[in-house]
C-alpha cells in the first residue's frame, strides 16, 4: 500500500469512529435533560468540526493528489445517504426531516477536488470545506445555546465570521497563489449565504459554491495587496 492510500484508510476510519462514538455524548446530553433534538444538533456540529474539520486540515499534509479525498468523500456520502434511504439512521446525529448531512458530504468532496484540480493547490481547495466544518459548526453550537433550537439567528453568523476570517487568512497566506485577502472575502461570502436555504439547496451547497467561486476569481485576478 502507498502512504497516501494508508492515510486515506486511516482518515476514513477516523471519520467513521467519530460518527459512531458521538452516540455517547448524545446519551449523556439526553440523560442530563437536554432535549433529544437539541442533542442531535449538538452532535451534528461535533461531527462537522471533529469528523470533517480535522481530516480536512490534514489533507494538504498527507495527500499529493485530489483523487484520494474525492474517493473518500464519495464513499462517505454514499454511506450517509444509505443510512437515510434504508431507514437505519444514526439517530444520535441524523433526523428524518433534515438530510443536510448528505449535502455536506457531497459539497465537501466536490469543492475540494474541483478547486485542487483547477488551481493545482490543496490549501485553497480545503477552504470551503473548512468554512462548512468549523464555521458552520460553531454557528450551530452557538445558536443551539442561544436560541435553544435549530434556527438561522444572526448571532451564529457573527461567531462563524470570527472563526472563518483567521482560518482564511492563514490558509490563504500559505497557498499558491497566496491570496489571503481573497480568502477572507470568501469567508465573508460564506458567512452571509449560510443564513439562507432554498428548498434542496441548503446552506452547505451555498457555502461551498459561493466561496469556491470567490476563490477562483481571486486566483485568476491575483493578490489584492
Amino acid at each position: 500500500m502507498t502512504p497516501q492510500l494508508l492515510w486515506a484508510i486511516a482518515l476514513g476510519l477516523f471519520v467513521m469512529a467519530v460518527l459512531f462514538l458521538t452516540r455517547f455524548p448524545y446519551g449523556w446530553m439526553v440523560s442530563s435533560g437536554v432535549e433529544p433534538i437539541r442533542a442531535v444538533y449538538y452532535n451534528r456540529k461535533i461531527v462537522h468540526m471533529v469528523g470533517s474539520g480535522l481530516p480536512t486540515l490534514a489533507v494538504p499534509f498527507v495527500f499529493e493528489s485530489w483523487v484520494y479525498p474525492m474517493v473518500g468523500g464519495i464513499l462517505l456520502g454514499v454511506f450517509i445517504h444509505l443510512t437515510h434511504a434504508t431507514g437505519m439512521r444514526l439517530y444520535w446525529f441524523q433526523t428524518e426531516e433534515n438530510k443536510n448531512d448528505v449535502s455536506f458530504a457531497l459539497m465537501w468532496w466536490i469543492s475540494l477536488s474541483f478547486l485542487w484540480w483547477l488551481l493545482g493547490n490543496p490549501w485553497l481547495a480545503i477552504l470551503p470545506a473548512l468554512f462548512m466544518s468549523f464555521g458552520d459548526g460553531v454557528t450551530g453550537v452557538v445558536r443551539n445555546i442561544w436560541v435553544r433550537k435549530r434556527s438561522k439567528h444572526p448571532i451564529g453568523n457573527l461567531f462563524m465570521l470570527a472563526v472563518c476570517l483567521p482560518l482564511a487568512w492563514v490558509v490563504g497566506s500559505v497557498a499558491t497563489p497566496s491570496i489571503p485577502v481573497w480568502s477572507m472575502l470568501a469567508a465573508v461570502a460564506a458567512t452571509v449565504v449560510e443564513r439562507y436555504e432554498f428548498g434542496p439547496i441548503d446552506d452547505n451547497v451555498l457555502i461551498a459554491v459561493v466561496s469556491t467561486a470567490v476563490l477562483i476569481v481571486g486566483a485568476e485576478l491575483g493578490p489584492l495587496v
